[in-house]
Protein backbone atom coordinates (compact mmCIF):
# COMPACT_ATOMS: atom_id res chain seq x y z
CA UNK A 1 0.00 0.00 0.00
CA UNK A 2 3.19 2.17 -0.14
CA UNK A 3 3.29 2.43 -3.57
CA UNK A 4 -0.41 3.51 -3.65
CA UNK A 5 0.45 6.47 -1.40
CA UNK A 6 3.31 7.51 -2.94
CA UNK A 7 1.48 7.71 -6.50
CA UNK A 8 -1.31 9.35 -4.57
CA UNK A 9 1.38 12.42 -3.95
CA UNK A 10 3.40 12.08 -7.39
CA UNK A 11 -0.62 12.65 -8.50
CA UNK A 12 -1.00 15.68 -6.32
CA UNK A 13 2.39 16.61 -7.54
CA UNK A 14 1.46 16.33 -11.33
CA UNK A 15 -1.96 18.15 -10.94
CA UNK A 16 0.14 21.29 -9.26
CA UNK A 17 1.60 21.25 -12.31
CA UNK A 18 -0.70 20.63 -14.47
CA UNK A 19 -3.02 23.41 -13.31
CA UNK A 20 -0.38 25.84 -13.49
CA UNK A 21 0.20 25.19 -17.16
CA UNK A 22 -3.82 25.30 -18.02
CA UNK A 23 -3.85 28.60 -16.25
CA UNK A 24 -1.06 30.46 -17.88
CA UNK A 25 -2.12 28.25 -21.02
CA UNK A 26 -5.70 29.84 -20.41
CA UNK A 27 -4.41 33.53 -19.77
CA UNK A 28 -2.39 33.70 -22.27
CA UNK A 29 -4.97 32.31 -24.60
CA UNK A 30 -7.37 34.94 -22.92
CA UNK A 31 -4.88 37.71 -23.52
CA UNK A 32 -4.24 37.10 -27.05
CA UNK A 33 -8.74 37.33 -27.77
CA UNK A 34 -8.92 33.39 -28.64
CA UNK A 35 -12.10 31.56 -26.80
CA UNK A 36 -12.26 28.14 -25.57
CA UNK A 37 -11.39 25.57 -28.24
CA UNK A 38 -11.40 21.92 -27.78
CA UNK A 39 -8.16 21.49 -27.00
CA UNK A 40 -8.54 23.65 -24.09
CA UNK A 41 -11.66 21.46 -23.12
CA UNK A 42 -9.95 18.44 -23.34
CA UNK A 43 -7.55 19.39 -21.63
CA UNK A 44 -9.88 20.26 -18.75
CA UNK A 45 -11.49 17.37 -19.00
CA UNK A 46 -8.02 15.32 -18.72
CA UNK A 47 -7.58 17.67 -15.15
CA UNK A 48 -11.07 16.35 -14.19
CA UNK A 49 -9.75 12.77 -14.56
CA UNK A 50 -6.42 13.39 -13.12
CA UNK A 51 -8.03 14.69 -9.58
CA UNK A 52 -11.18 12.01 -10.00
CA UNK A 53 -8.25 9.32 -10.00
CA UNK A 54 -6.02 10.77 -7.26
CA UNK A 55 -9.22 11.05 -5.34
CA UNK A 56 -9.78 7.00 -5.77
CA UNK A 57 -6.47 6.48 -4.79
CA UNK A 58 -6.84 8.88 -1.28
CA UNK A 59 -9.86 6.90 -0.81
CA UNK A 60 -7.92 3.09 -0.79
CA UNK A 61 -5.57 4.75 1.49
CA UNK A 62 -8.23 5.65 3.82
CA UNK A 63 -10.03 2.13 3.65
CA UNK A 64 -5.80 0.89 4.33
CA UNK A 65 -6.11 2.69 7.79
CA UNK A 66 -3.74 6.06 6.81
CA UNK A 67 -6.65 8.49 7.94
CA UNK A 68 -5.47 7.72 11.55
CA UNK A 69 -2.26 9.32 10.95
CA UNK A 70 -3.60 11.94 9.29
CA UNK A 71 -4.12 15.46 11.78
CA UNK A 72 -7.04 17.22 9.63
CA UNK A 73 -8.59 14.14 7.81
CA UNK A 74 -11.94 15.92 7.86
CA UNK A 75 -10.68 18.85 5.85
CA UNK A 76 -8.65 16.99 3.71
CA UNK A 77 -11.53 14.80 2.44
CA UNK A 78 -13.56 18.31 2.26
CA UNK A 79 -11.26 19.74 -0.27
CA UNK A 80 -11.25 16.33 -2.15
CA UNK A 81 -15.08 16.66 -2.17
CA UNK A 82 -14.42 20.36 -3.21
CA UNK A 83 -12.36 19.44 -6.11
CA UNK A 84 -14.63 16.83 -7.26
CA UNK A 85 -17.18 18.89 -8.37
CA UNK A 86 -15.27 22.56 -8.90
CA UNK A 87 -14.71 21.94 -12.53
CA UNK A 88 -17.77 20.67 -13.54
CA UNK A 89 -19.43 23.37 -11.64
CA UNK A 90 -17.56 26.20 -13.24
CA UNK A 91 -18.90 24.51 -16.83
CA UNK A 92 -22.42 23.75 -15.65
CA UNK A 93 -23.45 26.62 -13.40
CA UNK A 94 -20.98 29.38 -14.01
CA UNK A 95 -20.37 29.30 -17.93
CA UNK A 96 -23.30 27.48 -18.75
CA UNK A 97 -21.44 26.01 -21.71
CA UNK A 98 -20.16 29.53 -22.91
CA UNK A 99 -16.92 29.25 -25.23
CA UNK A 100 -15.97 33.27 -25.64
CA UNK A 101 -13.22 34.68 -25.01
CA UNK A 102 -14.66 35.73 -21.67
CA UNK A 103 -14.93 32.20 -20.65
CA UNK A 104 -11.43 31.47 -21.50
CA UNK A 105 -10.76 34.19 -18.85
CA UNK A 106 -12.69 32.40 -15.89
CA UNK A 107 -10.74 29.39 -16.87
CA UNK A 108 -7.72 30.65 -16.67
CA UNK A 109 -8.56 32.07 -13.62
CA UNK A 110 -9.92 29.12 -12.24
CA UNK A 111 -7.22 27.02 -13.32
CA UNK A 112 -4.43 29.04 -11.72
CA UNK A 113 -6.73 29.05 -8.33
CA UNK A 114 -6.83 25.43 -8.50
CA UNK A 115 -2.79 25.91 -8.79
CA UNK A 116 -2.85 27.96 -5.76
CA UNK A 117 -5.03 25.77 -3.43
CA UNK A 118 -3.63 22.40 -3.70
CA UNK A 119 -0.42 23.45 -1.53
CA UNK A 120 -3.17 23.82 1.17
CA UNK A 121 -4.87 20.60 -0.14
CA UNK A 122 -1.47 19.11 0.94
CA UNK A 123 -0.58 20.81 3.80
CA UNK A 124 -3.78 18.90 5.87
CA UNK A 125 -2.76 15.39 4.69
CA UNK A 126 0.49 16.18 6.76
Amino acid sequence: MNFVFVLHQVLTNMALLYFLILGVWGMFRAVRGREVDSSYMGALVVAQVLLMVNILLGGALWLDGRAAVMSRFDVHVLYGAFVLIFLPFVYVALLRGDDTNRAQWVWGFVNLFMFFLIPRFFQTAL
